[in-house]
């Protein structure tokens, strides 16, 4: 019996005799991230990456000068995942500051979410000169859209394999655990308490999203499926929707025309800019 299986077990017998308690190992693991080490080809980037420490103790890593573009990773993820899109900003003159989120490498906390990272991002924006774009993988692409409800200003926005709602990935991460339904809605009501959000609330299609955006997401990923990006496409008003025959959850962000895409975006914004002026 393998480890999922074994829990699964243990969730499926003891999830129904006590299904608060199992309910919050489940919360405490599915809010507890590893740190992950970096691959080998992340390693030049990170070496020539400036490490910055931002007024609440949020830990980024920043490259190049020029318009600012912020990018905030996914859950379990790095700053240096992005590699070949800060490679290529930098070289098309943009500065590139890649947030470590909450309870990821040198940031501070060791548990996070997805109202925590967005939180981090109006923290660095407060901070930082007005941001050309926000970019976010994953959770951290849910945090993008949370925080622009929230307040956080950039000219457009591009997310990359992010859910449309969270529901959904606490639905999917309880199935996934073999929590029995009892513990699946005492797990759910956890989260909720500790987010501090109705997760109702944390849904695209209740979002008012208006400032240009391109929303990114490989066919065949595994982890947040495809046609969550659809969803987001469709609440999101001036958005343009890449889908990916390949590149699963992680890969798709070296992809090349990800990366085409999100400087046809970028080029797009600025010579609307300069047509307006």
């Amino acid at each position: 019996m393998n480890t999922l299986s074994w829990i699964r077990s243990v969730n499926g017998t003891l999830g129904r005799l006590a299904p608060e308690h199992i309910a919050g190992k489940m919360r405490h693991a599915f809010m507890t991230p590893r740190n992950l080490p970096p691959r080998d080809w992340e390693l030049p980037l990170l070496a020539s990456g400036e490490r910055i420490t931002l007024r609440f103790g949020l830990s980024a890593l920043r490259w190049g000068q020029g318009p600012t573009v912020l990018l905030m990773h996914g859950w379990e993820g790095r700053p240096t995942q992005f590699a070949h899109l800060i490679t290529t900003l930098v070289q098309a003159g943009y500065t590139a500051v890649a947030l470590e989120g909450p309870a990821h490498g040198h940031s501070p906390g060791n548990q996070a979410h997805v109202a925590l990272f967005a939180r981090s991002l109006l923290e660095a924006a407060a901070e930082l000169p007005p941001l050309r774009a926000v970019i976010g993988h994953s959770m951290g692409g849910a945090s993008v859209m949370l925080a622009l409800q929230w307040g956080l200003r950039a000219e457009m926005a591009v997310s990359v394999a992010a859910p449309a709602q969270l529901l959904g990935v606490l639905r999917n991460f309880a199935h996934r655990l073999g929590m029995p339904s009892r513990a699946r809605a005492a797990f759910v009501r956890q989260v909720e308490r500790d987010v501090g959000i109705p997760i109702s609330r944390l849904d695209v299609s209740r979002y008012q999203l208006e400032i240009p955006a391109l929303i990114a997401h490989a066919e065949d990923d595994r982890i947040v499926p495809a046609s969550e990006a659809l969803t987001i496409h469709q609440s999101w008003f001036d958005s343009r929707l890449l889908l990916l025959p390949e590149g699963g959850h992680q890969r798709v962000l070296s992809d090349p025309q990800l990366i085409e895409g999100v400087m046809a975006l970028l080029l797009r914004r600025h010579s609307t800019a300069r047509q307006s002026a």
